[in-house]
């Protein structure tokens, strides 16, 4: 359970990439907080810029692209203002993040403990063999025997390979862990014990987690709240029961009718017609208005306000008064 203690909070942040056509607006204005010991989601279809916004978190946002304006307050202070000793305390240290893809975070001619070891003796200081004590026991707490510490990454299996990330993601025991995709080329059974060593891990060692994803499903499984992403901008954000049982965005509700559902009225799965519009000219007004089935012509012309609904429940639509 989240407690009140917010540790980061992100203001009006816009990223830009710059390409030869224009500006690619992948994150345009948003706003969000975490609290301590919460897992926070964000949702929405690839392209939408839920992995760019957290690579801004941790100032790793590639070429072309830039952080064009906005804030990250990481505890009350602005990290777009860190030098370079304090952003070396911030990675890892404070706030890590688990990569897509596993196999491209592990380096194929190092050991697993030698990995760990590295970002501990890098931070930390300790000897070697503390170190290497110490990636034994976060292998165990990922569910890994230490006797596979000597292991290359091709000898783990894929699900092995995301727990090892994971585990080096705690080797400097960070407050935030940021989890991009963490569970995307799994098997389901795969997922779920993945998705279990999160849970486990936030409850142990009183973890805040963001959570990126495309799969509301994992949002349910793991999320205390959540905001749905949209072109570059958050169209919703509440408590996962508000984003599930109250969906006001009309994208949040045909995202929760497109994936099953094990309990409840059998139905068929819904799709969104249409794809994300092009972020170097989004549309005027609402982003969504091209592919909603309820567009006014206001939505074709204004963007809408980000407004709070209920407590804690906010939502950008002209159609929620």
């Amino acid at each position: 359970m989240a407690t009140n203690k917010e540790i980061l909070y992100i203001d009006e942040l816009k990223v830009f990439y710059e390409t030869k056509r224009g500006s690619v607006k992948a994150v345009d204005g948003v706003s969000f907080n975490i609290y301590s010991r919460e897992a926070f989601g964000l949702a929405g279809e690839s392209g939408c810029g839920k992995s760019t916004t957290a690579y801004a978190i941790m100032r790793l946002v590639p070429p072309p692209g830039r952080i064009v304006s906005g804030h990250i307050y990481w505890m009350g202070k602005d990290i777009l203002n860190f030098d370079d000793e304090e952003l070396r305390r911030y990675r890892w240290k404070e706030v890590s993040m688990v990569f897509q893809s596993a196999m491209n975070a592990l380096n194929p001619v190092m050991t697993i403990g030698n990995q760990i070891a590295e970002a501990i003796l890098n931070h930390e200081n300790v000897s070697k063999d503390e170190a290497f004590k110490r990636a034994e026991e976060l292998l165990e707490l990922v569910g890994i025997s230490k006797d596979r510490v000597n292991d290359y990454p091709h000898e783990f299996s894929g699900g092995m390979r995301q727990r090892a990330v994971i585990a080096m993601a705690l080797a400097c025991n960070p407050k935030l862990v940021i989890a991009d995709e963490p569970v995307t080329a799994l098997d389901v059974i795969v997922q779920a014990q993945i998705l279990d060593v999160l849970r486990n891990l936030k409850n142990k060692l009183n973890l805040s987690i963001l959570l990126i994803t495309h799969d509301l499903s994992v949002i349910a499984d793991i999320c205390d709240r959540a905001a749905i992403m949209y072109a570059g901008k958050i169209v919703e954000l509440g408590s996962v029961y508000d984003i599930f049982n109250n969906p006001l965005h009309p994208y949040t509700q045909l995202l929760t009718k497109s994936f099953p559902r094990l309990k409840g009225e059998r139905r068929g799965i819904e799709y969104i017609p249409g794809a994300p519009p092009n972020l170097i000219n989004p549309p005027k007004g609402c982003r969504f208005h091209p592919r909603c089935p309820y567009v006014k012509d206001v939505c074709r012309e204004r963007e809408p306000k980000y407004i709070e609904v209920d407590g804690g429940h906010y939502v950008a639509c002209h159609l929620v008064k």
